[in-house]
């Protein structure tokens, strides 16, 4: 499995973000966008901490199968292929056996900043943050600090690392995979209620 090197840091303001990214010569990518994903599980992906994902990413739609081994910057490992049909990859898993558990949108703005490349990510009920990954940790932590992010407050792991940092009181075994639809025009679940 790829390791990825990877940080978030919650809770920004997205335009300041930009400006800093546009005043250390980063280019956007890929403007903001819609994406969908569809999270699928099983006891033994659980077992392993990981899960299948299957993403439209308005240019592109790929399949990974994510493993999160340790909360650390290296500690995500994943496979991941590209299809070509976002509705007909859910419809093959699920015919195998593997329905999908929760349907999740997402807005995300993708810059490039050196060797890195960072997202800015906005999740339904939940701060914008930003995402750092690159191809070793150096560099993630090199261009954590050009933006001006102490490492003190960075986060691993996966999207539910910024939902329990903005809402401490999740257990450890609340996920947003556990909500049928995490979209945009959803009432605020349950579970992030205090």
């Amino acid at each position: 499995m790829k390791t990825e090197y990877e940080a978030k840091f919650v809770n920004i303001n997205t335009s300041k973000i930009r400006q800093k990214l546009r005043s250390l010569g980063g280019s956007c990518e890929k403007p903001e966008r819609l994406m969908r994903r569809v999270t699928i599980d099983s006891p033994e992906m659980k077992q392993n901490k990981g899960y299948l994902r299957v993403r439209d990413e308005g240019d592109r739609v790929t399949m990974t199968y994510k493993q999160f081994n340790k909360s650390s910057v290296d500690g995500a490992k994943e496979y991941e292929v590209n299809v070509d049909n976002f509705e007909e990859t859910i419809a093959i898993l699920e015919a195998a056996g593997l329905p999908y558990t929760s349907f999740q949108e997402s807005k995300r703005e993708t810059w490039r900043l050196g060797d890195a490349e960072i997202v800015i990510d906005e999740w339904p009920w939940l701060a914008p943050y930003i995402e750092i990954e690159a191809d070793n940790e150096y560099i993630v932590r090199e261009t954590a600090e050009a933006l001006g992010f102490s490492w003190d407050d960075a986060i691993f792991g996966d999207v539910m690392a910024a939902y329990r940092a903005q809402y401490p009181h999740l257990a450890p075994f609340d996920t947003v995979a556990s909500i049928r639809n995490v979209t945009f025009d959803s009432p605020l679940p349950d579970m992030l209620k205090d």
